[in-house]
């Protein structure tokens, strides 16, 4: 499972969401479940960021996010993220997909 997550980030931010982002994805890669992960500015707009993170499962990324500890300090940071889908199903080559109908909750 792929997790997107894009942030637009005033420059005078720049050096406080690059160290708050930093934060969040070390405090998610301890997490059970966590394959990598990186973070990344937009090249031809320097105010876009994202944090892209694999997991094992939806299921491993969910319980990386409802620890306390990512509760604590990284969730404040990102739910600063764009307000759109950030999980996506990896597609592998002759894969096949889940259901091809949006998730309502």
């Amino acid at each position: 499972m792929l997790v997107v997550s894009r942030f637009r980030v005033p420059a005078r931010e720049a050096d406080g969401i690059r160290a708050q982002l930093h934060e969040a994805h070390a405090l998610l890669a301890a997490k059970a479940g966590y394959v990598d992960g990186t973070l990344g500015r937009n090249l031809d707009e320097p105010d876009l960021w994202v944090l892209a993170t694999r997991w094992d499962s939806v299921g491993a990324y969910r319980r990386a996010l409802s620890s306390y500890d990512v509760k604590l300090a990284a969730v404040p940071t990102l739910s600063r993220a764009i307000d759109e889908p950030s999980a996506y199903e990896v597609v592998e080559p002759n894969a096949v997909l889940n259901v091809q109908e949006p998730r309502v909750t």
